[in-house]
C-alpha cells in the first residue's frame, strides 16, 4: 500500500537528513532548486514495491525514512539482492536515464519517500550543474556499492560475507546517527541476507550462529550488534568507508 501526501511535512531547507554529517553542505540556491523540484511525498508499507521492473515511473524519489532494497528477480523465482538503500539514497535514477527500469525496488520497512517530478529532471543539469554533477556522483556511489557485493559474493567466504555486510552498513548508518553504541536496527531477514549474499539460507543460518557464538555480533529484536569491531573488520577484510560527504537531493 502506498499514500501520497500533497502538503509537504519535510521541508527541504529544515530536512533533518542535511544536518547529518553524511551529507555534503549545500548552497542555499541548490536547495531552493530542490525544494521547488520537489512534488510531495509518499509512504510505502514494508513489503511493498517501490519501483517495479519493467514499468516505466514517472518519478525520482529520495528515501527520507526506513530501508529499502534493489533487487532483481529471475523467471524461476530466484531473487538477487542488489543493494540495501538507507535515508538519503536516490531511487528511480535508472528510469530517468532509460525508458523502463531494469530493477525493481522494495520497501524492507516502513519508508517515506520525498517525490520529484521525472520529466524535469535534466532542468538539474541545465540550470544547477552543480546538482548534476551531484547526481553523476549519486550514479557512480550506487556503481561502487554494486561492485563491492559483486566482490563480496565473487571471492569472500560465507563468513566474510556477512561480516562485510554488517561492518559496511555499520559505516553507511554512523553517519546518518543511527549507531549508538555499535548497535543499529537491522531489519533484514535471513532470506534477505541470504539473497543479497549468494548463499543458501541453512548457509546463512549457521554462519550467523558461528558469528554469535564468537560474540563477533548479536542480533535480537531486528537489531544488531557488534561485538567486536576489529576482529569483525578484520574477517570481512574491510577496508574502511574512506568516501567523502555524499550529495543529498
Amino acid at each position: 500500500m502506498q499514500q501520497t501526501r500533497s502538503n509537504f511535512n519535510v521541508r527541504c531547507v529544515t530536512c533533518p537528513l542535511r544536518k547529518q554529517p553524511a551529507f555534503r553542505p549545500m548552497a542555499d540556491k541548490e536547495v531552493d532548486f530542490v525544494s521547488g523540484f520537489k512534488v510531495g511525498e509518499k509512504l510505502y508499507r514494508a513489503g511493498t514495491d517501490i519501483v517495479e521492473e519493467g514499468l516505466a515511473d514517472h518519478h525520482i524519489y529520495t528515501l527520507y525514512k526506513g530501508w529499502a532494497c534493489r533487487y532483481h528477480m529471475m523467471e524461476d523465482g530466484r531473487r538477487q539482492i542488489l543493494s540495501v538503500l538507507l535515508p538519503g539514497d536516490l531511487i528511480g535514477l535508472q528510469s530517468a536515464m532509460f525508458t523502463e527500469p531494469e530493477h525493481s525496488v522494495s520497501a524492507l520497512t516502513n519508508v517515506t519517500l520525498c517525490v520529484f517530478e521525472r520529466n524535469r529532471f535534466f532542468e538539474l543539469y541545465e540550470k544547477q550543474p552543480s546538482l548534476g554533477f551531484d547526481v553523476t556522483w549519486i550514479a557512480a556511489h550506487e556503481e561502487a556499492l554494486v561492485d563491492d557485493n559483486l566482490l563480496t559474493v565473487g571471492r569472500r567466504s560465507a563468513a566474510e560475507r556477512i561480516a562485510y555486510l554488517l561492518v559496511s552498513l555499520h559505516d553507511r548508518l554512523e553517519p546518518l546517527g543511527l549507531v549508538v553504541d555499535d548497535s543499529f536496527d537491522f531489519p533484514l531477514t535471513q532470506y534477505h541476507i541470504s539473497d543479497a549474499l549468494g548463499l543458501s539460507l541453512v548457509h546463512t543460518n549457521k554462519t550467523l550462529k558461528k558469528l554469535m557464538q564468537r560474540q563477533l555480533i548479536a542480533i535480537s529484536d531486528r537489531r544488531v550488534r557488534i561485538g567486536d569491531q576489529l576482529q569483525l573488520r578484520e574477517l570481512a577484510k574491510y577496508e574502511g568507508n574512506k568516501r567523502r560527504p555524499r550529495p543529498l537531493i
